[in-house]
């Protein structure tokens, strides 16, 4: 039992509990958002589902990009032992397709790491920086008061029914959290345009082989016989392997465990290998929230759309999301103000710092539902892997028209694909331009979305898309 397993917080009632701020999921963002809070001086719990010894286990692909980047609520020391794979410095993408390896140089700070030593490393972290943890907690319900601020929640816990009250609730629950089927959110800015389809069906495995691998220092990726999907095998040592795969809810069910099984089967380096840990989960695939925030309430990590729409990553991102929304949280509990606008500014750093460029990525996640697989990888297979690694992490490349034409020359018979993927570039560009402009407050919201949606209209036109919200 942590120390802090044991807290109450202060009690109103026998089942009710008084807290600052409730947390709701003990994943990155809730972890870092909680720690943040404590280290300000306030009352912070953390309600998690699973049990103490089952929390921290998360499906999750492993690779962490921005290893070097992370909030100081959780001392990076404390990471550290959990990244078993410091080594990774590119993208191995296979292309049977086209009979081709692309090495793709990935920007920054890249580790792979184990997930379950992590989770348990920055549960560690939020509890020793004075944060609340109640185990077998399964949260049922949103507590608002008339006028929709979201006052708390409502939960089992160990089969006893308690209420949760707060100044602010942060949702950090995951995709598709139920905190936002509960609340009511009609009158405020929180998207709520949100949808399965925006999502992806993931599964993992962790396989232990008996020889090294010989990419242990680079992220592999292949795509799937459709598109909008990917396998990927990513080294936490070079004998034990996070591989995985996904596919876009917009697609045909696939098979995962099978088609997983299918293609280890196929390699060699994965003869006789034994599988240690296998898990499932939904992501989003999708651009972040457009607004993140409602009175008392605000979300972070997954439950926001705070993930790398074409590559699944997510954790660096979560924990400067969760960071945000509890440094903002607390500004507002101290001006007695958690009104949405007061909230607002979580909103403006999540979009300068990230936002605006996992946008721009989600107009090439839409284009990938729209093309052939094998064009899509023809093209993949011509274009450097260089403007590629653009393309996949900042959500903008500098393709001009000398590397159309070079691209060009290199995949004859790919020229539609060329030019809607060019004409795609400029729809990113608009798109992040715009997010750049993020208003500052809720009064321009409304017309800032309006904007959006005219741009996205034009990305539609372009990939040939159906719309995606």
């Amino acid at each position: 039992m942590t120390s802090s397993e044991a807290g109450t917080g202060t009690s109103r009632t026998a089942g009710t509990r008084l807290y600052d701020v409730v947390v709701v999921g003990a994943g990155t963002s809730g972890c870092y958002a909680a720690a943040t809070i404590a280290n300000a001086g306030y009352d912070v719990v953390i309600v998690e589902r699973k049990t103490e010894e089952e929390a921290g286990h998360i499906a999750c692909g492993d690779a962490l990009k921005g290893a070097d980047e992370f909030p100081e609520a959780i001392p990076k020391s404390k990471l550290e032992p959990a990244m078993t794979n410091t080594d990774v410095d590119h993208g191995r993408f296979e292309i049977p397709q086209e009979d081709t390896v692309l090495e793709i140089p990935v920007p920054g700070k890249l580790a792979v790491i184990d997930r379950w030593e992590y989770g348990r490393a920055i549960i560690d972290g939020a509890d020793e920086a004075g944060a609340q943890f109640h185990y077998d907690t399964v949260v049922q319900d949103v507590v608002q008061d008339d006028d929709g601020r979201v006052t708390g929640v409502r939960a089992t816990r160990r089969g006893e029914p308690l209420t949760y009250e707060s100044d602010v609730v942060i949702d950090a629950a995951g995709a598709l959290s139920i905190l936002q089927d509960k609340a009511d959110l009609e009158d405020a800015s929180f998207d709520t345009n949100v949808d399965y389809s925006q999502f992806c069906s993931a599964y993992r495995e962790i396989v232990h082989v008996d020889e090294p691998v010989e990419w242990d220092d680079a992220l592999v990726f292949k795509p799937t016989e459709r598109a909008a999907g990917y396998l990927w095998y990513f080294p936490r040592t070079d004998t034990e392997i996070n591989a995985g795969l996904g596919f876009q809810m917009t697609e045909e069910p696939m098979q995962l465990v099978d088609d997983l099984k299918k293609d280890l089967r196929d390699r060699e380096e994965f003869a006789g290998a034994e599988v240690e840990d296998k898990l499932g989960a939904a992501l989003p695939t999708r651009r972040p929230y457009d607004s993140a925030v409602a009175p008392g309430f605000m979300a972070v990590g997954d439950a926001a759309g705070h993930v790398n729409p074409t590559t699944g990553g997510g954790i660096a991102g979560a924990a400067y999301a969760g960071q945000y929304a509890a440094e903002t949280a607390v500004d507002a509990i101290e001006d007695g103000d958690v009104s949405e606008a007061n909230l607002w500014e979580y909103n403006e750093r999540v979009m300068d710092h990230f936002g605006s460029r996992y946008a721009g990525l989600d107009v090439y996640n839409i284009l990938s539902t729209a093309v052939d697989v094998d064009e899509l990888m023809g093209l993949l297979a011509a274009l450097p892997g260089d403007k590629l690694a653009e393309a996949l992490y900042s959500g903008s490349t500098s393709i001009g028209w000398k590397l159309k034409l070079q691209t060009a020359l290199k995949s004859f018979g790919y020229y539609d694909i060329i030019w809607t993927f060019y004409k795609t570039k400029q729809c990113a560009d608009d798109i992040i331009d715009h997010y750049e402009d993020y208003p500052s407050s809720p009064d321009a919201f409304d017309a800032w979305q309006s904007r959006r949606d005219d741009l996205m209209e034009d990305v539609y036109a372009t990939t040939g898309a159906d719309p995606k919200y």
